[in-house]
């Protein structure tokens, strides 16, 4: 089928979630997650099968085999330690792709959530370790059952015969899971494509009601969703058809990576905006109000500010070493940065506006009246699970 073909159904898919009303939207990333749960789970569970010798194949008991052939660093750039080093920084930049908008998903949708102070800790709570089990175990199974010397591991096809876990489901000789996988990987580009749709239009909602965009973007249906902005935000998803070409496809990539740098510089803010507004709940003596509080805080966000602020300048560093300079691959890593100065610095320097708010400045009780009023009427409660299978899955859930 035509790469247009199945754009265009992820975008009428994505654009019906989300202007329809939002409980459409909860359901069906309820599934979607539900789906890509299950879909994760069985793949570490087999791939731990194939791993110890169950394959139907002769390929026998796999152990950490590939990590000593071809082994379990592919150096890039140079050679050495300093090539393996390379190689593993240049995945921890591209996998933020990964990672962008699924930690402040959480909190873009408390507006919008039953028993926010209930509901969002729950979930900040468990998102840490679904990371750990998803990300962490998923990687490590297509470390220890694909080669990084395997072929299809390169194939300039975006299709879902690329995927690691496909080939390392090939190799072991199992048939037919491919087209299960390609399931999964449709639904799990919906549910992505619902959470950029959702938080992006979240985003330029409250801007406009801020007065920070066009009153336009304010607009909402009688059920509350903000039309108007869901389809500015859905129409930059048209750039997707950019993939119905060869070189659009590369143009997708910078597009690709320019989004990854955005999430980055977001980050940053988020952690600054974090900084500043725990030292105004201090100065307020209100930091024991809060209804969730991480451990290891305000020194934790000093960490990964530093990290995620290093990711952000280093992300285009093949660039600077021999023979690799190319001036659009420049612009896709570093262009992001003076957009973003310049729209911060206008918007101070046309309104007039101080670059920071004093401490004792700082507005902690905006809403505050509001939400309290709003968690008197939780009186139900965390729902109580009935047996075993039910507290696993409200938990997951």
């Amino acid at each position: 089928m035509h790469n247009a073909v199945w754009i265009t159904i992820f975008l009428v898919v994505v654009l019906f979630l989300n202007i329809v009303a939002v409980e459409i939207f909860g359901e069906a990333e309820f599934w979607f997650a539900s789906i890509k749960f299950l879909t994760i789970m069985g793949l570490i569970i087999l791939g731990f099968v194939i791993m110890l010798g169950g394959s139907p194949n002769d390929q026998g008991r796999l152990g950490f085999r590939y990590w000593k052939n071809p082994g379990a660093f592919k150096p890039y750039i140079v050679g050495g330690s300093a090539g393996n080093f390379l190689a593993y920084w240049t995945a921890f930049v591209r996998a933020g792709f990964a990672f962008i908008v699924s930690p402040e998903l959480i909190a873009l949708s408390a507006g919008e959530t039953i028993a926010p102070r209930r509901n969002i800790p729950k979930a900040a709570g468990r998102f840490v370790y679904r990371l750990a089990v998803f990300y962490g175990f998923g990687s490590f199974i297509i470390g220890v059952i694909v080669p990084s010397d395997d072929p299809r591991l390169l194939s300039p096809s975006s299709n879902a015969t690329a995927s690691p876990f496909v080939i390392g489901i090939q190799r072991a000789g199992i048939a037919g899971l491919q087209h299960v996988i390609n399931a999964a990987v449709l639904t799990s580009a919906w549910s992505a494509g619902n959470a950029f749709l959702f938080s992006g239009s979240r985003v330029l909602y409250g801007m406009a009601l801020n007065k920070e965009a066009p009153k336009f973007f304010a607009k909402t249906t009688k059920n509350g969703v903000p039309w108007t902005a869901v389809l500015a935000t859905w129409a930059v998803g048209f750039l997707a058809y950019l993939n119905v070409s060869s070189s659009g496809a590369q143009v997708f990539t910078w597009f690709s990576n320019i989004s990854t740098i955005s999430g980055f510089i977001a980050w940053i803010v988020v952690m600054i905006t974090y900084l500043r507004f725990r030292r105004a709940m201090e100065f307020n003596n209100m930091l024991s109000e809060l209804p969730y509080r991480t451990k290891f805080q305000p020194y934790m966000t000093y960490f990964t500010l530093f990290i995620v602020s290093l990711l952000t300048l280093t992300n285009g560093f093949q660039v600077f070493t021999k023979s690799r300079w190319n001036v659009a691959d420049f612009l896709a890593a570093y262009i992001t940065l003076p957009i973003f100065l310049a729209l911060y610095l206008g918007h101070k320097i046309y309104f007039k506006t101080p670059l920071f708010i004093h401490t004792q400045h700082i507005d902690v009780m905006s809403g505050k009246r509001e939400m309290d009023e709003l968690c008197k009427h939780d009186i139900s409660g965390a729902p109580v699970p009935k047996n075993m299978l039910q507290r696993i899955w409200f938990w997951i859930a």
